[in-house]
């Protein structure tokens, strides 16, 4: 574990003009390689939670180090996803030299093209403009995958935590289920329809009940959620649990998506 070289390639833009790499690495089709620090790695890895059951997807990954390490200090397997074949070469030779060639494999192709909908983790080091055009494929990944990104954000969708070590700007963002619509809500014997509008991860919402209706107060990080609005007596109730498509429940409650 020691004396390994941990970062991420990827592209980075200074005051509208791309940084050449220092060790001469080839072009990507839309970026040219600047490595990340490795303290910057060891917290994006921190920060997205990796561990031995996640599947890893770099995307954009250079020469591998951020698989790479993903593999040897976390345990996880993981698949980098390059467009430079001699990038692709490169980042194998160090996998075998590293001893994690079983748990890490890389591949050359077009991030735009390739599939990546097996990760529980992506990781990126791209553009604001590529997070953005990758945005819709990312939010169709399975609500709770983490995907963590080396300075650039996604746009309008606000990151759930974000931190910065050095000079470098760490962002993490939980991929939310799709809650938005009505739901048929029964707890305690009691029936409400709870309408939600949804924006990324930020979730509003009313409840329907005999004398009317309560504002309720949602959170969602992934799949699990909480709802909290006042029921016909002016009693609080508060509701945890999880989604699961068209279902969600959790203990003494489970609620259905209405049709249409």
């Amino acid at each position: 574990m020691l004396g390994l070289a941990v970062g991420l390639a990827a592209g980075r833009s200074v005051h509208g003009q791309f940084m050449p790499d220092p060790n001469g690495a080839p072009d990507g089709k839309d970026v040219m390689w600047v490595p990340t620090p490795e303290a910057a790695v060891a917290r994006m890895l921190e920060m997205a939670r990796v561990g031995p059951g996640d599947m890893v997807v770099d995307l954009g990954s250079g020469d591998g180090r951020i698989a790479i390490a993903a593999a040897k200090l976390r345990g996880a397997r993981a698949r980098g996803i390059e467009y430079s074949s001699e990038m692709v070469d490169l980042s194998r030779t160090r996998a075998k030299a590293e001893g994690v060639a079983d748990r890490v494999s890389f591949r050359e192709a077009d991030l735009f093209e390739i599939d990546f909908s097996d990760a529980t983790v992506l990781t990126l080091y791209l553009l604001t403009t590529l997070n953005v055009r990758l945005r819709p494929r990312i939010l169709a990944l399975k609500p709770g995958t983490r995907v963590v990104s080396h300075m650039f954000r996604m746009g309008d969708w606000e990151p759930d935590e974000r931190d910065r070590v050095g000079a470098s700007d760490i962002f993490l963002w939980i991929v939310p289920a799709r809650v938005a619509g009505a739901w048929r809500l029964t707890q305690g014997g009691e029936t409400f329809t709870v309408e939600l509008q949804q924006s990324y991860q930020r979730v509003t919402g009313a409840a329907r009940h005999a004398r009317g209706v309560a504002a309720v107060e949602a959170q969602l990080r992934g799949a699990e959620v909480r709802l909290a609005f006042d029921d016909a007596s002016g009693v609080r109730r508060v509701l945890a649990g999880r989604t699961e498509g068209e279902r969600m429940q959790g203990e003494g409650w489970r609620a259905v998506r209405v049709p249409g």
